[in-house]
């Protein structure tokens, strides 16, 4: 993606069942979620907002880049971990000299844990019947 027309980076993250798409174009740093204010999508939680933006603070670029998220499944908590995948991986494709401070700081590596399925003689994934012993 380093061609001269380009005007934005592009990064994609996912965590449980949420995908996340971000768009860095250079900026202010205004970040949009799914066409709302991220204080408005994330209902004013300060500490999710303060997580999504941890790349971009630990390579001290808050101020210069406008970031659009496009966020689809899961709930708030999988799509804050998408959404913070997804910024960081954008970072690294407008400036690869960043991946290694990105990489240190856990922020590239996927988490991959699942949502485990139910099993038939079960009440939930693992959950069973009390066992009786008399």
């Amino acid at each position: 993606m380093a061609t001269a027309n380009k005007t934005y980076d592009y990064g994609l993250g996912r965590r449980k069942s949420a995908t996340a798409t971000a768009r860095l174009v250079k900026g202010k740093g205004a970040i949009v979620i799914n066409g709302k204010p991220a204080s408005e999508y994330l209902s004013d939680n300060k500490a999710m907002l303060a997580e999504i933006t941890d790349p971009l603070a630990l390579v001290g670029k808050q101020a210069e880049f406008d970031v659009s998220i496009l966020v689809k499944g899961g709930g708030l908590s999988g799509q804050v971990d998408a959404i913070k995948m997804a910024i960081a991986k954008a970072i690294t494709v407008g400036a690869p000299d960043l991946r290694s401070p990105l990489k240190k700081a856990e922020l590239l590596r996927r988490d991959p844990r699942e949502k485990e399925r139910k099993k038939y003689g079960l009440r939930s994934a693992r959950k069973r019947e009390q066992y009786s012993k008399r």
